[in-house]
């Protein structure tokens, strides 16, 4: 079973994804919150899988509750999803680099939400093939970050391709397909770096990728 907490300042549309997801089998909404004060408390209370959070509210925005979250080891195991009206925006940039597992958009169809939801909870990066896009974007003309490249250099040769394929949108199975490993040691490559690199979730080394220069548009 799959716990979701709901951080919205909209009781409305904590509503309609609550009824969304609770008709699921496997997941189930344990709580409520409408602010990143109140999400802190009951993320702590409740211990869920996902936390799908807006990213502007009164008292403690998306980003902040993301960070918080992220730097609390009690609540290592729960992966924090934004929910925003405007896409891929300077806002979810910053909630990607504190540490969300991905981002949905609130008009977002109920299927792909279920979807997206599922996706997290595997430990997967929610970002979608034109996010990817967007993100080669915004770093390809960028100067790579030094300290950002130097922390890439702990990484082992494979680790770094597992990286790779990873930031173009690969999954597990198709990482071990293309570097002929298994599935298993793919995902193991992909834990390392992340403890290597101090990131708690995938989208994070998606985001240290383009941010480091070792992926760039003609990588692509």
């Amino acid at each position: 079973m799959i716990r979701v907490l709901l951080v919205d300042d909209q009781p409305l549309l904590r509503s309609g994804f609550r009824a969304l997801l609770d008709i699921e089998d496997d997941i189930e909404v344990v709580a409520e919150a409408a602010d990143g004060q109140q999400a802190l408390t009951l993320a702590r209370e409740h211990l869920p899988d996902i936390a799908l959070v807006d990213i502007q509210m009164p008292v403690m925005d998306g980003i902040e509750t993301t960070r918080r979250i992220a730097a609390d080891p009690t609540l290592a195991g729960v992966h924090v999803v934004i929910l925003t009206n405007y896409g891929l925006d300077e806002h979810v940039f910053h909630a990607l680099r504190a540490g969300a597992a991905g981002f949905l958009v609130k008009d977002i169809e109920p299927a792909d939400l279920v979807h997206g939801v599922r996706v997290a909870a595997r430990g997967d990066a929610l970002l979608a093939p034109s996010i990817t896009r967007k993100l080669i974007d915004r770093y390809v003309t960028e100067p790579m970050r030094v300290q950002t490249g130097a922390r890439l250099k702990e990484l082992t040769n494979r680790e770094r391709e597992t990286v790779v394929l990873l930031a173009q949108g690969l999954s597990n199975d198709q990482i071990a397909e293309r570097m002929v490993i298994s599935p298993l040691t793919a995902k193991t490559h992909i834990n390392r770096a992340m403890t290597k690199l101090h990131v708690r979730d995938r989208a994070q080394l998606v985001v240290i990728a383009y941010e480091s220069g070792l992926v760039t548009a003609r990588g692509r």
